[in-house]
Parts: structure tokens; C-alpha cells; sequence
């Protein structure tokens, strides 16, 4: 695998989440998975390797979802940082640490890092002009702001980024700003923080993004993007409540800018690891200031800019530590035809996938990677998970292992075999085996986490393909001896794909090395010929994998849609009561029941429906804008509430006389106001 010259240790990372939501399939998919993957195989190569993680517990986030479920910041974070740390475990994400932002070792770290800065007058002290809610009482941070986007007017873009059309903003090109705590217009004030001044240390941090031509192409496209468009200078405190106070006289309000602090969370995590370990932190500085320690970060798109921009520059303007090696950052998941969105609740979450389909951890695992968003966006369906475990886990790799299990109890009692002098196709498929360790070595160590998955598959497919052309259970008949020497090398490649595949598959990894009673060998074993000794005793053989029915895939698909539905009910608001009116005001309403004679659709409109209406003594033309909701051949003969003096309105060149009344259900979805007689409401009176 490429390595730094002279590396002596890795620290790994992967993104501090933001402790106010579960974790969903598009986080892990991300960078969680592939990160514990390159660790794995790290571990598995025995390089002296940490692997630091943890939850993000600052920042206006927080703060929001604090808000919405009506408890403290604090109480928060709290919740999700127990559900986040559990269901990792539960997956098998191989963290040595899992720490968290709110700890003190954090914030006596970050406050170190910025007095560092401070005193060598890295920052510029600026006052300027921001956005603050009169009515609540505060500056706002960005994204307690919202309003229209100028790039593609959509009016719910946040102060910091629009979500529809993936744009970086400020809060002052918003149209029409709004604060997310009181729902006014924000006004300006003046207020003192401090710059970080990238435009003059952009000729820096270009050289050290240059100096790195093997990183993705979709990383190194974003930087240059930044680059070029020029850097400027970025506030490092902000005017909160919640977060890790300033380290400066008078700055009582005023904390740390979460993307100064949060990736020193890395730095902080490793200290946690070694007193969770050892009692103290000695020792850390290894991992983070020695030039032989090999820095990886993983990330989704979304960071790429904090960790190969702005953190790098905290970094070189502190001037002790390493800078990232690599950044490996993955695009986006979407699920099923759709972007994977939180505030809708379009998102498969780990928790639950837990819960409703236990056991089948390395199922995620396999489909994530093998679909993996590494150089674009991909997709996760329902669909594709249930083949893949049906067609691939299930029919090549579980069908492989399950047939030499099988054939060796049925033959031999459970022992592997002796070999005997070996065949042409014997010696093929035995060097075909050596090399696919490298092969898979390689693709690990080059980030390509797909390549090295659809490796495994194919190893799994020579053990198939071994097996059909030698057919023991032919051989067996006439010449035994040679069935020996098949099921063992069979035997050998069994025992390597355990190998190979505990980084994508682990908890597989360790069933096959149970049931072929292996120790937990190194990759350098992997591919040899005599991996699995002659007389070793196999357990009682179980399938790896197992089928996934229909009816699996069809619940979850309705749960997803059921989710969202709910979601929208919830979210959607209820408008206030108008202001009051007088009795004279109703009564001066003429509302009849009226019969719909006719309906058609209006040429040209996606709402309208032209209706002829029996109003009693005549009858009139309404243009009603219910075309989404209801087919014209189904509401002819309806008696319907009709406002008779409403003032005629001219639309699509054609007069309304009067309107349907209607009402609307949460959903949106409209209901007729239907009587069962043809009583007459006249004059707000019943007769």
C-alpha cells in the first residue's frame, strides 16, 4: 500500500458527528465504515494504528434540537451520545476511543490550541456588523438563520449553505432573513470576534494541498475550487450560549467557532484514549507531532473544506503538529430515488436496522461497501440489499464456506485432509490464491473500499468455481485420495477469505475462523498453502448468511414511507386564528347547497376544475382548484356548501361565479363539506 516515507504509526479519524440525531446509513456509508475497514487491514498488517472518533456536541445543531424537544443542550447531547456509541459497537465499528466534545479534556485542549494562536498573534480582532434577534435576545449564529437562496430562491436556505442546491452562503445574501428562534426579521449590530486571516496564509495552505496529487479527485477538486475563488478570513468565536468559552478577559457570551474546536476533537480523543487507558495522556504527543506518524481523516463531502483548509491552517499557525496525510472523503448516499434527509425523515437509521434485522450486521456492512459513494453520489435501495445478500452473500461467499464445511464432515469426519500430489488446476487455483491478499492489500491501502469488496467476492467465486470443476462428490467415488487434496485446498481458501474479509466482514470472520478453529492469523498468512494444517477439527457447521424474503424487504420499504408520512403530519404547520370578525361580517355570507352537474379539466391548468353548479333556481360555472385531489367523473352528482355571493373572478380567461368551500386535512389532503339534504344556509341562518 502507498505509505508516507518512514511511517511509523497511523492516527486514524473519522467525523465527529453532531450529537442531536441518530445515526443513518448515509453516516456510516460515508466514513464510518470505510474508515474501520482501513483499520482493520491496518491492524491485521500489525502497524501501530489508533483510531480516535466521537460525537460533535457544540454548535447551533445542538441548540436546535435542544429546542424542538423541549430539553437542555446538555440533556441532548447525553441521549445521543450513548444511542451513537452503542449502535457503532453494535456494528462493529473498531474505534479505540469514542469520546465526546463536552468533555473538560476537550476544553482545556481547544482553549490551549487558541491561546497558542492568540498569543502569537495569529488572529485578527475584527468588529463587525452581524444578524441579532431582538425579541430573543441574541446574536444569531448562521444557521439560526433562514431565508431565500440567490442562487436558486429556495426561500428555506440556512445562513451558512442552502440544502437544495448544495450553495455556500453568509447570512447576509439571504433574502427575506428570518430568525429560526423567534421567526422575525433580524436586525444588524455591531460585535467583536476573531479572524483567522486564510487570505494571507492561502500561498501556505495551497502548498501543502499541491504537495498531495494523490488524494481523490473529488477532494482535491473542492480545494481548488476554494483556492481559486480566493480564501478570507473566518471567524474563530461566535456569539453563543453553548459551546467552549472564549479564553479571553471580557468575553462573556462569546465561544470557540465549533469548526475551530470540533476537529480538535481528534487531538482531545486521543488524550481521552490514553487516561481511559493508561490513567494519563503521556504519550500522545506521538500521534499527532511526530513526522512519522501518518495522519488519515475520514469524512463525508460536506467536510472536506474544514479538514483540508481550515484545519490544516489552525494546525500550521500553532506550529507543532503533523498535517493530514490523506483525506479520503466519500460523496453522498441517497435512498431509494431521494436525498437522505433528516428534517424529513427519509433515512434508513442504524438503531433501528438493529432492531429489525438483527444479526445481520456484516449484511450493512457488504452492501454499503460495495455500493460505497467513493468517487460519486450512489444509492441505496431495498431492492439492491436483498439481492445482494441473496445473490452474493448467500449464493457465492456462505454457499462456498457451507459446501467445504459440509463435504469435510460427510468425508472425513471433520478433519482437513492431507494433500496428495497435485493436479494442473490445483497449482492454478493455489497461485490465483496467493495473489488475491496483495490484490485486495492494494485496494485497501488506495481507499477504493469497492474494488477491494468485489476482491473478496471473487475469491469466494474461485472457491465455487474449484469446486465445480474438481467435483469431489463425483471423485469421492472412485478415487478418495484425490478428494483429499481438493477440500483442503478448498480448506485454504476458506480460511484465507476469513482473513481478507474480516476488515469489510468481521463478525463473518470470526464464525469461519470458529468453525475451522483458527488462531486470529495476520494478513501476512493469508494465501498460503498451508493456512489451515491437515487434522484440524472443524465445529459443527451453520450457515453464514441467510436468505432475505420479500416480506422483510416490503416491511421496511413501508416503514421508510410510513416515517415520512408521519413526518410531514408533524411538521406541517397550523396556521393562526385571523383576527376576529362580527356576527354582521358571517351573516353577510349567502352559503347554499349546491349540486355539481358537470366537471372537466381546464386546458393548460394543473388545480383547476371547471364545474357547472345547480345552485336551485340557477345554475353557474365555478373554476375550483381540486384537480390534484379529485377525478371530474367522481364528483358529478355531489351535493356540495357553496358561498353564492362571492364576487365573480376572472382565471384562465374563463369568470368563476362563487367557490366551493372545502376543508383540508393535516395532510394536506382536501374533504368536501357534503350535507345529506338540500337544506339552504342563508344569511349565516339555517332554514
Amino acid at each position: 500500500m502507498p505509505e508516507s516515507k518512514n511511517t511509523k504509526r497511523y492516527t486514524v479519524t473519522a467525523a465527529l458527528i453532531y450529537a442531536n440525531g441518530p445515526i443513518h446509513i448515509g453516516h456510516l456509508a460515508g466514513c464510518y465504515i470505510p474508515s474501520d475497514i482501513y483499520v482493520r487491514y491496518l491492524r491485521s498488517i500489525g502497524a501501530d494504528v489508533t483510531f480516535v472518533s466521537g460525537t460533535d456536541e457544540h454548535g447551533v445543531p445542538i441548540t436546535l434540537r435542544a429546542k424542538k424537544e423541549g430539553l437542555t443542550p446538555q440533556q441532548v447531547v447525553d441521549k445521543y451520545y450513548v444511542q451513537i456509541r452503542d449502535a457503532f459497537e453494535e456494528l462493529g465499528i473498531s474505534f479505540d476511543v469514542y469520546s465526546r466534545t463536552s468533555r473538560q479534556i476537550h476544553h482545556q485542549t481547544s482553549q490551549e490550541i487558541f491561546s497558542t494562536l492568540y498569543n502569537k498573534g495569529a488572529f485578527e480582532e475584527e468588529t463587525t456588523e452581524q444578524y441579532y434577534d431582538e425579541i430573543a435576545g441574541q446574536f444569531l449564529a448562521d444557521r439560526y438563520i433562514i431565508g431565500t437562496c440567490p442562487t436558486c430562491n429556495n426561500p428555506g436556505a440556512y445562513g451558512d449553505q442552502c440544502e437544495k442546491c448544495g450553495s455556500t452562503l453568509s447570512p447576509r445574501e439571504l433574502g427575506n432573513p428570518k430568525s429560526m428562534l423567534s421567526g422575525a426579521p433580524p436586525v444588524l449590530r455591531e460585535t467583536k470576534n476573531w479572524y483567522l486571516p486564510l487570505d494571507k496564509l492561502q500561498p501556505g495552505i495551497e502548498r501543502f494541498v499541491n504537495s498531495h496529487p494523490e488524494w481523490k479527485t473529488n477532494v482535491m477538486g473542492q480545494c481548488q475550487s476554494w483556492l481559486k475563488e480566493g480564501l478570507k478570513p473566518r471567524a474563530m468565536t461566535r456569539d453563543l450560549d453553548w459551546g467552549i468559552k472564549v479564553p479571553l478577559p471580557d468575553t462573556e457570551g462569546k465561544v470557540l467557532y465549533v469548526w475551530f474546536e470540533a476537529p480538535i476533537g481528534y487531538i482531545s480523543a486521543t488524550k481521552d484514549w490514553l487516561i481511559q487507558k493508561n490513567g494519563s495522556d503521556e504519550g500522545w504527543e506521538k500521534w499527532w507531532k511526530d513526522p512519522e506518524t501518518r495522519l488519515v481523516h475520514f469524512i463525508g463531502k460536506d467536510n472536506i473544506v474544514f479538514h483540508c483548509i481550515i484545519f490544516p491552517a489552525t494546525l500550521m499557525e500553532e506550529g507543532t503538529y503533523i498535517l493530514p496525510d490523506n483525506v479520503p472523503a466519500n460523496e453522498f448516499m441517497n435512498l431509494e430515488g431521494d436525498k437522505i434527509s433528516t428534517s424529513r425523515n427519509w433515512a434508513v437509521w442504524l438503531h433501528e436496522y438493529l432492531r429489525d434485522l438483527p444479526g445481520k450486521q456484516d449484511v450493512l456492512r457488504y452492501v454499503l461497501t460495495a455500493n460505497g459513494p467513493e468517487t460519486k453520489d450512489s444509492e441505496f435501495t431495498w431492492s439492491d440489499f436483498q439481492t445482494r445478500n441473496n445473490s452474493e452473500l448467500v449464493g457465492i461467499y456462505g454457499n462456498f464456506v457451507n459446501r467445504v464445511a459440509v463435504l469435510v464432515q460427510k468425508y472425513f469426519d471433520g478433519k482437513i485432509p492431507q494433500t496428495g500430489p497435485l493436479d494442473d488446476i490445483d497449482r492454478e487455483v493455489l497461485a490465483e490464491l496467493a495473489a488475491f491478499p496483495g490484490r485486495i492489500a492494494q485496494s485497501i491501502g488506495n481507499y477504493r473500499f469497492r474494488e477491494a469488496t468485489a476482491l473478496i467476492m471473487e475469491l469466494a467465486r474461485l472457491g465455487n468455481k474449484y469446486l465445480a470443476d474438481t467435483q469431489p462428490w463425483h471423485e469421492i467415488k472412485t478415487n478418495p485420495a484425490r478428494v483429499e487434496t481438493i477440500l483442503n485446498i478448498a480448506a485454504q481458501i476458506a480460511g484465507s477469505l476469513a482473513i481478507v474479509s474480516e476488515p469489510v466482514l468481521p463478525f463473518t470472520a470470526r464464525k469461519i475462523r470458529t468453525q475451522f478453529s483458527l488462531p486470529d492469523q495476520q494478513w501476512a498468512d493469508a494465501g498460503k498453502p498451508d493456512l489451515v494444517p491437515p487434522g484440524t477439527l472443524l465445529t459443527e457447521s451453520s450457515l453464514l448468511f441467510e436468505k432475505i424474503e420479500d416480506s422483510v424487504i416490503a416491511a421496511q420499504i413501508e416503514k421508510l414511507h410510513k416515517a415520512r408520512e408521519q413526518n410531514m403530519l408533524e411538521s406541517k404547520s397550523v396556521q393562526e386564528v385571523k383576527p376576529d370578525i362580527q356576527y354582521d361580517d358571517f351573516a353577510k355570507m349567502d352559503i347554499r347547497i349546491a349540486t355539481i352537474l358537470e366537471a372537466e379539466a381546464v386546458p393548460k391548468s394543473k388545480k383547476l376544475l371547471k364545474l357547472k353548479v345547480d345552485i336551485g333556481k340557477e345554475t353557474r360555472t365555478v373554476l375550483s382548484g381540486i384537480s390534484e385531489h379529485f377525478r371530474p367523473e367522481e364528483i358529478v352528482g355531489k351535493k356540495v356548501l357553496y358561498l353564492a355571493n362571492l364576487a365573480p373572478r376572472k382565471m384562465m380567461g374563463m369568470e368563476s361565479q362563487g367557490m366551493i368551500l372545502m376543508a383540508e386535512d393535516r395532510d394536506g389532503s382536501l374533504t368536501f363539506l357534503s350535507p345529506e339534504n338540500g337544506t339552504v344556509w342563508n344569511g349565516g341562518v339555517v332554514s
